[in-house]
């Protein structure tokens, strides 16, 4: 019985595919359409089974909430000025060690330094841009290898000889390199030797450029030095080897009025098709030149000449190992963090024009910033909107910006047990000015950023999307809107209202609706291999009616359950933990994590406003501290033993 079913089921299956077949075959045909073969992987690429359809999400978007972001998620840790021995500050004074090995360091190898000690980082970078000064580029090693160029010319020949001579012919030597440095004008003047340094530059940044991983950008250093007085800046560029070979670096032989630095920078562009920003360092030590209201020819500044600057540079270098620059006492006097490792003594030279107190207002971030408010009111242009970074200004070939792990500016103050003593500048009567223990290991550049890729980093560099940090890496965040409230400051999704709502470091608020004042919401965490945090500031400074600008400090979120006056300041100090015998310190004050809510509760519309973030880290041994426990000596009085390292980001402008 079970047979004969089964066989009447086969036979019914066996009739109804017949019929289906037949009626098939009595429909028409289709016009046929591309070829035989185009037909065949049209059907072998077609789904034996059509795609399931995703369940819909309740509020509708795609179930993760990551498809389609597109805003900056991470910080990436890296500088954008540093040197090798192809500056001939560093190559003539001993320095063998070149990019390869200044890369591969910011990578986490271990590498031995010029003076026969190891060297290695505690954490790699993320990215770097080596930039080696134009003027001279590779000299050292072009007088080391007897380059037939350089041997031409007279005066290199001359400069030969005396780098294979004695101690005091050396040293004659490189003295009077340095001053047609200073001279301004460049004795060899060669293109050719130039060319062939900058290719081994470039070419050792494309060697160790791994996007993703770790990051090289190409620059060079503009070290422009009238008088003594600093107006260096470096150049940092966007693109790959083929555009950046078809130039070379412009030096202060070219010129030493940065309008002719732009010029240089367009010409690049419009040749090559390719993006390059410059930034402006060691204003502190520029005898009052760096963010005047004038031009190099001191002239007064105007609205095309305001314009062209803040275009080409959209930064500027904060802090360094030859002090900081975000504030002065003298010009913030009710700050009590202003005082924070400062060159004030004079310019590079300190020979020739004493610092004067009315030089300061020109040379410090703040009231650069604030002097482009006032310029802006003036001429409707802000030649100071520009976003802060951090970083080195090491000449040793080798980069780190932790106090444990401090190798020194130059070959001079490596580490030894009598560097402290050491005189980095002098007057014009042989007195020291400034000594090797005022140096400070210098800052980090933290970018927000997508990825890690020479677009990514410079793109938010020339968005300012970045800040400073004194050689820690706490990670700092800040948005500011109309709209924001209290509970958006601790929101698991900070960032993504952050950019939804408002803008991020670097940023412009426009339009105020009207009764409303700008919010603002910001959080900063600890490094975690660093100090904790004492509290977060909000630096504001605005421009009034009768067009001076004026400053105000905002603690906005303070750690150890202290209070915020009325007034807007914390007056009790976090303590100390620090323990300067054995230079050490605990964690056990401070927080790891900060976030603050902060609505201006004084805002105009009609004034122009910066305001950025400072965040203060708790008191930890200073370099000095660690040297003075290692080698087993004691150190003056008057030498500091801790320090307060602190961030400070990108202000965001309100334009009316």
């Amino acid at each position: 019985m079970n047979r004969f079913a089964n066989f009447i089921s086969i036979l019914i299956l066996i009739v109804l595919l017949i019929a289906a077949w037949g009626c098939s075959k009595s429909q028409p045909e289709a016009p046929a359409t591309g070829t035989a073969a185009e037909k065949n992987a049209a059907q072998q690429a077609a789904p034996e089974h059509p795609a399931p359809t995703p369940p819909q999400v309740v509020g509708g978007g795609p179930y993760s909430p990551n498809v389609g972001q597109t805003y900056p998620n991470r910080v990436v840790w890296g500088l954008t000025h540093i040197h090798t021995d192809l500056s001939a500050d560093s190559g003539l004074m001993g320095v063998t060690l070149g990019p390869d090995q200044l890369f591969q360091s910011a990578m986490g190898q271990e590498v031995m330094t010029s003076t026969g000690l190891k060297f290695k980082m505690e954490r790699p970078l993320d990215w770097l841009a080596i930039t080696d000064h134009a003027e001279f580029l590779g000299l050292a090693g072009q007088l080391a290898t007897a380059n037939p160029e350089l041997l031409a010319n007279p005066t290199g020949k001359k400069w030969y000889d005396l780098s294979k001579g004695n101690e005091k012919q050396r040293f004659e030597g490189a003295w009077e390199i340095f001053g047609a440095i200073a001279s301004g004008k460049d004795p060899i003047n060669n293109t050719k030797l130039q060319a062939s340094a900058w290719a081994e530059a470039y070419e050792a940044a494309e060697k160790y450029n791994q996007p993703g991983v770790f990051t090289t950008l190409h620059g060079f250093e503009w070290t422009s030095v009238p008088a003594g007085n600093n107006l260096h800046r470096t150049l940092i560029f966007r693109d790959n080897v083929d555009r950046v070979k078809q130039t070379i670096p412009y030096s202060a032989f070219d010129s030493e009025d940065p309008a002719d630095l732009w010029k240089y920078m367009d010409a690049y562009e419009k040749k090559t098709g390719g993006q390059v920003l410059a930034i402006p360092h060691n204003g502190n030590l520029s005898n009052g030149l760096m963010y005047t209201a004038e031009t190099y020819d001191h002239q007064p500044m105007d609205k095309a000449y305001a314009e062209t600057r803040i275009n080409h540079e959209p930064l500027m270098e904060v802090t360094q190992i030859k002090g900081d620059s975000e504030a002065h006492p003298y010009l913030s006097p009710t700050d009590e963090f202003a005082n924070f490792e400062l060159w004030d003594f004079g310019n590079l030279a300190n020979i020739t024009v004493p610092k004067k107190k009315d030089m300061l207002q020109y040379e410090y971030a703040r009231s650069a910033l604030k002097i482009g408010l006032e310029l802006e009111g003036k001429l409707g242009a802000n030649p100071y909107q520009f976003g802060m970074v951090g970083a080195s200004d090491a000449h040793i070939g080798v980069v780190d910006s932790r106090q444990d792990n401090f190798f020194g500016q130059f070959i001079f103050d490596a580490p030894s047990p009598k560097r402290w003593q050491i005189p980095a500048l002098k007057y014009a009567d042989g007195k020291p000015s400034v000594y090797y223990w005022q140096d400070i290991p210098a800052g980090l550049g933290g970018v927000w950023s997508r990825e890690n890729t020479r677009e990514a980093i410079w793109d938010a560099l020339k968005r300012k999307e970045v800040y400073a940090t004194t050689g820690d890496r706490p990670i700092v965040r800040v948005f500011g809107g109309w709209d924001f409230v209290p509970e958006d400051k601790d929101r698991p999704n900070f960032a993504e209202q952050g950019y939804a709502r408002g803008v991020p470091m670097g940023g412009n608020l426009t339009n105020a609706p009207t009764g409303k004042s700008p919010a603002f919401v910001v959080f900063a965490v600890r490094d975690a291999y660093g100090p904790n945090l004492d509290r977060i500031q909000i630096i504001k400074g605005w421009v009034g009616k009768d067009g001076k600008a004026s400053e105000r400090i905002f603690d906005v979120a303070v750690s150890g359950g202290r209070k915020i006056g009325p007034d807007g300041r914390c007056k009790t100090p976090v303590g100390n933990t620090v323990d300067v015998a054995n230079a050490t310190y605990t964690n056990s004050i401070g927080a790891a994590y900060l976030s603050a809510y902060w609505k201006d509760p004084a805002f105009d519309p009609q004034e122009h406003a910066f305001y950025y973030v400072r965040v203060i880290q708790i008191p930890s041994p200073r370099w000095t501290a660690y040297d003075q426990k290692r080698f087993g000596i004691k150190m003056a009085a008057n030498v500091p033993m801790t320090t307060t390292g602190r961030a400070y980001t990108s202000p965001i402008w309100y334009k009316p």
